[in-house]
């Protein structure tokens, strides 16, 4: 018998970072279109940083959340529309009662691997408001399997239906996922899932390293479209996971089809670059690959160092203006 995995697909949110936010109307309502036709379940949208996070210091959206929100809603039937929310970014009463107004079924809430607390209010108001809601643990691999097991269980009791864990740096090898996942599996009385990025191009090992020891819910993208060097790719996923007997319920020759109409009208095939590579060995959140390349010619700096430097100082996300302030060290030192 095949085993169920459930599959999410964040191209039109994590692929926003990798074109600074630039998503237009029409790519957006072609993409859902493909993803309805496909039989994807969920398709998450909106900024890269999530709900209310377009802004200057993260990078303005083309389109508001709520257009992105309006027209996805408009397309999809069977396929659920999601959201990532980081609570700071997006408030209840403006931003996520919005989108649950506009018809949002999938809500993810998000925090810093060691700062769950920030996500109660907003995990049980989304229960409130009867919406499918998910625990985000991002930059996972900054703490160690205990240390998420906690940060876990306090999302699970604020009424989180399913902990996904994120590799945003690209950091993990797929040892460290499985001891990780092997974990929180065992802990947890909700599903686990695993959000891969492909910095070290490990991005599919590691995911199926995560449903060997029990992860039921994976995340990808059309082509690996996404921060840093992209996440895993869709479809080479859905193919993997279909050699090896695991069922997704979508459709692997519509999703090949609109993969190849993706890559034509908008999506930017990442590639490893040599950043990206150190980005993943020091560990630096993936979304902030555009500011360092920007800000390492500005400063005539090699975004390498300013990666490192970045790791040293174990910097997370959200804390985008530190890129300037190491750029400026770097460059008093020479």
């Amino acid at each position: 018998m095949m085993r169920p995995i459930l599959i999410s697909d964040p191209t039109l949110r994590d692929g926003s970072h990798a074109i600074h936010h630039r998503l237009t109307v029409e790519q957006i309502s072609a993409y859902t279109r493909m993803a309805e036709e496909a039989s994807i379940p969920i398709v998450e949208v909106g900024h890269g940083n999530g709900l209310g996070a377009s802004s200057l210091q993260l990078g303005e959206s083309l389109v508001s959340d709520k257009q992105m929100l309006e027209v996805c809603r408009e397309h999809l039937k069977r396929t659920k529309l999601g959201i990532h929310v980081i609570p700071g970014f997006a408030t209840i009463k403006k931003d996520l009662n919005n989108a649950i107004d506009i018809g949002v079924d999938v809500i993810r809430v998000a925090s810093h691997c060691t700062e769950a607390d920030v996500t109660q209010r907003h995990i049980e108001h989304c229960r409130t408001r009867e919406r499918e809601v998910y625990g985000v643990l991002m930059m996972s691999h900054m703490a160690p399997a205990s240390i998420l097991i906690a940060e876990a269980k306090k999302m699970q009791s604020y009424g989180a239906q399913g902990i996904i864990i994120m590799d945003s740096a690209g950091a993990y090898l797929p040892e460290e996922v499985k001891e990780k996942m092997k974990a929180l599996v065992s802990s947890l009385d909700i599903p686990v899932g695993f959000h891969a990025h492909n910095n070290l191009g490990m991005a599919i090992a590691n995911s199926v390293a995560a449903i060997e020891e029990g992860a039921t819910i994976l995340d990808a993208t059309m082509k690996g479209f996404g921060a840093g060097a992209g996440n895993a790719q869709l479809e080479v996923l859905i193919a993997v996971l279909q050699l090896t007997g695991y069922e997704t319920g979508i459709d692997l020759y519509r999703l090949l089809d609109a993969s190849d109409v993706a890559e034509q009208n908008f999506i930017t095939v990442p590639t490893i670059s040599s950043s990206s590579i150190v980005s993943g060995m020091a560990g630096v959140f993936s979304g902030f690959a555009k500011p360092v390349e920007r800000i390492a010619k500005q400063y005539n700096l090699d975004p390498k160092d300013i990666y490192f430097e970045l790791g040293k100082r174990k910097v997370v996300a959200g804390q985008e203006d530190l890129i300037l302030e190491v750029a400026v060290s770097l460059s008093q030192l020479r």
